[in-house]
């Protein structure tokens, strides 16, 4: 009979994933995940599997968590653009805080497994699909309430937030504020 297990899977994961977020996919070693987690390579890979079925979890919390903090934050009172701007601002201002400019999971994901891992990828798309769906909501939200354009396209308006959003995570790892919220105020001013 095996050890049980002294560690929480949850914890494990959560951590795992800031480890991936900062260096990636196929630069993070067994060895950076025991000592980002805490736990030993074997018990890790007993629990989890593989390297790749823990980034998988860790793909997934990320996609999870982003999108709870999005609905969160973009069902406060105010305007559609202003919510959305607030939203843009706080994600370009955690990206600017951090002691490495890292950017977006997703989007890093995308950029280093494109053409390499169906099955992450179709998790990427489903993540970003996710964010444009809330993105919608919101302008629709905006619609209803009339601060946001009756005419307007709300699914391609949130398919261009997103695209948007995208290009501000990986700008904000060469750009400073000013640059960003620039484009932020850019991308919005059509609302």
């Amino acid at each position: 009979m095996g050890r049980p297990m002294s560690f929480e899977p949850e914890v494990a994961v959560a951590r795992a994933m800031e480890a991936f977020w900062t260096k990636g996919y196929g630069e993070t070693s067994p060895t950076d995940l025991a000592e980002a987690t805490g736990v030993g390579k074997g018990s890790l890979y007993h629990c989890f599997g593989s390297k790749r079925e823990l980034f998988a979890k860790a793909l997934e919390l990320y996609g999870r968590v982003g999108a709870e903090l999005t609905e969160e934050f973009l069902a406060r009172p105010g305007t559609a653009k202003e919510s959305l701007r607030g939203y843009f601002l706080l994600l370009v201002d955690l990206d600017l805080e951090g002691p490495v400019r890292r950017g977006c999971l997703v989007q890093n994901t995308a950029t280093e497994l494109a053409g390499r891992d169906p099955e992450v990828i179709r998790t990427v798309h489903r993540i970003e699909e996710s964010m444009i769906e809330l993105f919608a909501r919101r302008l629709e939200r905006g619609q209803r309430d009339g601060d946001v354009a009756p005419e307007l396209d709300v699914r391609a308006q949130a398919l261009f937030l997103q695209t948007t959003l995208m290009g501000l995570r990986v700008m904000a790892k060469t750009f400073d504020r000013p640059v960003l919220v620039q484009v932020i105020d850019t991308a919005l001013a059509g609302l």
